[in-house]
C-alpha cells in the first residue's frame, strides 16, 4: 500500500506563500535542502495537485530557467507521474499528467491500495484541506522557515480541527525545521 503524505513550506506565522500569488522568494534553501528536495522526490511514485499549484509547478518546472538552475530537481519534477484535481480545467498538458475532475476520494484510496512508492501532495492548500477532511492524509511534511511574513496565504485552509502527532524532526543547518506528522484520533 502507498500512503499519501503532503509537503510544504510555510514561514513561521504560518504562511505558505506570502501577500501576492506565487510569492515564494522567502523560502529558505540551500544545497542541504537541494539533497533533501532530491531524496524525497526519489520516495515518490505520483504526485498530487490542486489547479493553482498545478499551473504555477508545470510553468515553472518545464521551463528552460529550471532545467538549467536545478536540472535534477526539475528532471525529477517533470518525470513524475501527476495528477491534477480540478473541476475547471479542460486538459492537463504538463509530462506525465492526468487530470481528473471529480471523485477524489475514490481516486485517492484506490492509489493507496496499490503498491508502490508514496503519493505526494505539494502545495495545493485547498485540495490538503478538503483531504484533510476525507482522512485521506497520512504524513504531514511542514518545513518551516526562519522567517516571519506578517501576511500572506495560511498553509491550512479550514476552518475544522485536526489534531496531530509529532513523529520526528529535522534540523537543518540554514535554520529550518521539519516538522513530521500523523494524524491523531484524539
Amino acid at each position: 500500500m502507498q500512503k499519501l503524505f503532503s509537503f510544504n513550506m510555510m514561514s513561521l506565522d504560518g504562511f505558505f506563500e506570502g501577500s501576492s500569488k506565487w510569492d515564494l522568494g522567502w523560502h529558505n534553501v540551500d544545497a542541504e535542502f537541494n539533497e533533501f528536495a532530491i531524496a524525497q522526490l526519489n520516495e515518490i511514485g505520483t504526485l498530487l495537485f490542486g489547479r493553482v499549484t498545478y499551473e504555477g509547478m508545470a510553468g515553472y518546472w518545464s521551463s528552460p530557467d529550471a532545467l538549467k538552475d536545478d536540472p535534477v530537481v526539475a528532471g525529477l519534477m517533470n518525470q513524475i507521474p501527476k495528477i491534477v484535481f480540478s473541476k475547471t480545467l479542460n486538459k492537463a498538458e504538463w509530462n506525465n499528467t492526468r487530470l481528473v475532475k471529480d471523485h477524489v476520494a475514490d481516486e485517492i484510496s484506490s492509489l493507496k491500495q496499490q503498491s508502490g512508492k508514496d503519493l505526494a501532495v505539494f502545495g495545493s492548500a485547498n485540495l490538503l484541506s478538503e483531504l484533510m477532511r476525507m482522512s485521506l492524509i497520512d504524513e504531514h511534511r511542514v518545513m518551516v522557515n526562519p522567517v516571519v511574513l506578517g501576511s500572506g496565504t495560511p498553509l491550512f485552509q479550514t476552518k475544522d480541527k485536526f489534531n496531530l502527532k509529532l513523529l520526528r524532526t529535522r534540523m537543518f543547518g540554514n535554520g529550518n525545521i521539519l516538522l513530521y506528522y500523523e494524524p491523531d484520533a484524539k
